[in-house]
């Protein structure tokens, strides 16, 4: 049994999976954490803060361009690859500006950080759409049992992208300064972009898929002249939506759109504020290093491989009710640091606790947007679904700060962030049987 539970994780594919996961992660500490801890030790308010964080947003729209991402052949960097190309021009992008954010102080120039974090928001968006497809295309025709393993590499280096920078930016920020600190960031993006030449383009029936996609379009249209041109736009825009709903059924298909809305929105609300309220309570950088970043790190390795054996063993939907209702419950305990006050212990167990309920219900929440996402349009298909699921945490999120004066209490704050998550598990029990491919789990 053992055996049948490892055999997953030596397929070469998981370490492609891997490494393309800390390229997705990592541009979550140069706008994310990183650039939260430089705001708030260059004065701004949790509010300004809060909506500094509104950038995000783009990822919640990034499914509007994902066709391009699916169709388009870019001049140049297309020998590398359709899903390699993109994740390349994207890096590359980021790169660019991250050189720029090193040179610029957001106490001083808080339009121009805010335009550059913007540009690294829209290309990182971008490579993600990209990345989840290069995963999904990779497994797309393996057994199912795949998927759980697949998805943890895709959590376990999305941590890795974002907890280990994070240690370095946070632990070297008052020794060098954060400029500085985003140099050694710049050198750590070249450090991926040698990954991305490193691992291999997926193989698949895509093109053939759109093309008998672009022959069933081209026989209904009656004008011969711009039928070439209208079907490519139809079959780009129209159809990864048009074939998620006919697969689903209109219905299920809404309901399944609302609960990856509902289900991480209160994680999104905590997520965002969570740096600040650590340096309220009165940890330092070095204990954030410490305890968020390099500890949360070695919890959510640890915590994501067992959550995926779990998740084989009770299948999906099983796994994100289960996972849910932890990861709610775990909320609580950053209300008790609110009572308590910068316990180093107390730290360290509300962050295991957080990591493991996170990867949990992220290894199932992965496998679940997975197993949704048909294989001609992959790009476009998931990152609709992965767009609801950070809708939360991006726009919605970024009223997270104003949320915290309107209440007047982290504690409050902390127990609103853990009914939020209801719904969504009140609604995945109402949808749980209707859902194609994964009625068995």
């Amino acid at each position: 049994m053992f055996k049948d539970t490892l055999a997953p994780y030596l397929d070469r594919r998981i370490a492609w999976v891997f490494l393309m996961g800390c390229a997705s992660g990592f541009p979550w500490v140069l706008i994310g954490s990183a650039m939260s801890g430089w705001l708030k030790d260059a004065g701004l308010t949790r509010t300004a803060i809060g909506l500094f964080g509104s950038i995000f947003a783009v990822y919640a729209i990034n499914f509007l361009w994902a066709p391009l991402v699916d169709r388009v052949r870019l001049p140049g960097l297309s020998r590398f690859g359709q899903r390699r190309s993109w994740i390349l021009l994207t890096q590359l992008i980021m790169l660019g500006a991250v050189c720029l954010t090193a040179t610029v102080d957001p106490a001083q120039r808080l339009w121009l950080t805010s335009l550059i974090a913007l540009s690294i928001a829209i290309a990182s968006s971008t490579q993600d759409i990209a990345i989840d497809a290069f995963r999904i295309d990779h497994f797309s025709q393996s057994p199912k049992q795949q998927l759980p393993a697949a998805s943890a590499m895709a959590v376990i280096g999305w941590w890795t992208g974002y907890s280990l920078p994070g240690y370095l930016a946070f632990s070297q920020a008052d020794v060098i300064g954060w400029a500085n600190v985003y140099w050694l960031m710049a050198l750590v993006l070249v450090g991926l972009i040698a990954a991305t030449l490193i691992v291999r383009e997926p193989h698949t029936d895509r093109d053939r898929l759109q093309a008998d996609a672009e022959a069933r379009y081209r026989s209904h249209l009656q004008w011969q002249r711009t039928s070439r041109l209208v079907t490519w736009l139809l079959v780009t825009v129209v159809e990864p939506f048009a074939e998620f709903l006919r697969r689903n059924g209109t219905q299920t298909a809404l309901l399944i759109l609302l609960f990856v809305f509902l289900f991480k929105i209160g994680e999104a609300f905590l997520g965002r504020m969570s740096i600040v309220f650590y340096k309220e309570v009165g940890f330092t950088n070095a204990e954030i290093a410490d305890y968020t970043k390099m500890l949360g790190w070695f919890a959510t390795v640890g915590f994501t491989l067992i959550g995926s054996m779990i998740n084989v063993r009770l299948g999906v939907v099983r796994g994100l009710l289960l996972g849910g209702s932890a990861m709610a419950a775990s909320n609580l305990m950053f209300a008790w640091i609110a009572v308590a006050g910068p316990q180093t212990w107390l730290f360290a167990a509300t962050i295991i606790v957080d990591n493991f309920t996170t990867a949990f219900s992220s290894v199932a929440f992965v496998s679940f947007l997975t197993a949704l996402s048909g294989q001609a349009f992959s790009a476009t298909q998931y990152a609709l679904l992965a767009s609801l699921g950070n809708l939360g945490r991006t726009t919605l999120a970024g009223a997270s700060g104003w949320f915290v004066d309107l209440t007047g209490s982290w504690v409050l704050f902390f127990i609103l962030t853990t009914l939020m998550v209801i719904p969504g598990l009140i609604l995945l029990i109402k949808i749980r049987t209707r859902i194609d491919g994964l009625k068995d789990q």
